[in-house]
């Protein structure tokens, strides 16, 4: 048994160990190794194995599913923030000829292209890759579409081949190259390969009625690798936590970052679960949203997540088919150490300077006679909220032209602009098309289609 940690609590430690072990224990895995990050920094991992005094290390190696399609998915988004693509564009533009030429960019990152959900047979996680060597393999030429497209969440392995092929088309190698130079170079990630390296777990089935185990074949599976290859440590994997947390401009821009966690297509019913957005899973667990993603391919699974409201990640790798259930290990870890350790909020500052005209903006407006309140945070920017609570409160950025952008929530990318009167006193905001005064329904020449002349009444 392993316990490595930096700055925990015994009793955390203690809790988040004995998660492991039990995950181990009761999913009759060979071994599980767990690691916890708080705020961009991994404190804490652990392992246990069936092997006594043999427990993995945060530096073996074991094969990450699923978790492939984060990479392939920032990769994706560099592209589009160089300019050499468009979400909406179709995928033949870039890469034509294949099965699902109509699907757009953004479709194939959130499973919504309504492609099939896997290869044509033979099972492609366990044959190699020679038996489908052309893009053309991976989907039935015939009917590869299941469902509509952009109408659902539709799970597609062959999807993602497709945007590893396109990062190749558009870089001119390899996308496991581009992957090494653009994503695992500048974020220190040396032990995250396409082909296992030594040390690393070898992956098993585990018996449903007997406790024998039989060893998985580590297939090398070609144009699909894209969809679920990589193997990974613990240790990597914790940077890559940290990166999908806070971010690293070498790598991806902020805002490009916080537009692949966001839903691509909208949850199902009022009590939703999970969901998807550009490359990340969705997941609410124990009231918190997580995002990051699952891993499952003969002889390991997988599970990452990010708590951004807690300032936590966590990872779980284990060395079997199935049990363990890792994804779950990954989330309880987080809940176990918010739970014990719940994050500090950061210290009330003052802002650093005063700027007089934004601070006499602050304070009550209405549109119409429902009031909100905009007030000046220490970041600098605005937060427009209802009085009376709601569903419509933003946050607003300072563009340099004087006007504010909507940052999220139903004001996301609105424009919220200062108007004026010929004296230069303020008016009104305009919040797309929206009118808000300092009174409710004044200064009537404001007011969209004017204000009775007569005014507040009585009957």
């Amino acid at each position: 048994m392993t316990d490595q940690y930096d700055e925990l609590l015994p009793t955390t430690r203690r809790a988040l160990l004995h998660r492991v072990a039990v995950a181990q224990a009761e999913g009759r895995t060979p071994s599980l190794v767990a690691a916890v990050v708080r705020e961009g920094r991994l404190v804490w991992s652990g392992a246990r194995s069936m092997i006594d005094d043999h427990a993995p290390d945060t530096d073996v190696q074991y094969r990450i599913g699923s978790l492939t399609k984060t990479f392939v998915a920032v990769l994706v988004l560099r592209l589009r923030d160089e300019g050499l693509l468009d979400l909406a564009d179709p995928l033949k533009r870039h890469l034509p000829g294949t099965p699902a030429d109509e699907a757009t960019v953004a479709q194939l990152l959130a499973h919504s292209a309504g492609l099939a959900s896997e290869t044509p047979a033979p099972w492609w996680e366990r044959t190699d890759g020679s038996l489908r060597p052309e893009l053309g393999d991976v989907l039935e030429r015939e009917h590869p579409l299941k469902h509509p497209a952009g109408r659902l969440h539709h799970y597609s392995n062959p999807g993602y081949a497709l945007l590893g092929a396109l990062v190749e088309r558009l870089r001119g190698e390899p996308w496991d190259e581009v992957l090494r130079r653009e994503i695992l170079a500048p974020l220190g990630m040396d032990r995250t390969t396409l082909l296992p390296q030594q040390p690393h777990a070898g992956g098993f089935a585990v018996h449903p009625w007997a406790d024998v185990m039989l060893p998985e074949p580590l297939t090398d599976t070609g144009v699909m690798a894209p969809a679920g290859q990589l193997w990974s440590t613990a240790a990597d994997l914790a940077r890559w936590a940290a990166f999908l947390t806070g971010g690293d401009p070498k790598v991806l821009a902020a805002d490009s970052l916080a537009e692949m966690r966001r839903p691509a297509v909208g949850p199902e019913g009022e009590n939703w679960s999970g969901g998807y957005g550009l490359g990340l899973q969705l997941l609410r667990h124990e009231g918190r949203v997580l995002y990051g993603h699952t891993g499952s391919v003969p002889g390991f699974t997988a599970g990452l997540w990010v708590s951004e409201t807690d300032g936590l990640a966590a990872i779980a790798l284990a060395n079997a088919t199935s049990g363990g259930n890792t994804p779950r290990v990954a989330a309880e870890l987080i809940a176990l150490t918010a739970q014990h350790e719940p994050r500090l909020p950061e210290p009330w500052r003052p802002l650093p300077s005063l700027d007089k005209d934004l601070l006499a903006l602050t304070g009550p407006w209405y549109w119409g006679a429902a009031g909100h309140t905009l007030r000046l945070k220490a970041d600098r920017t605005l937060e427009l909220a209802p009085l009376t609570g709601g569903t419509r409160s933003s946050r607003f950025r300072a563009e340099p032209d004087g006007t504010w952008t909507g940052l999220d929530n139903y004001y996301a990318g609105e424009t919220l602009r200062v108007v004026r009167s010929a004296d230069g006193s303020v008016s009104h905001l305009d919040l797309g098309s929206f009118v808000l005064t300092r009174e409710p329904y004044g200064p009537a020449d404001a007011v969209p289609g004017g204000v009775d002349p007569a005014g507040w009444q009585t009957f």
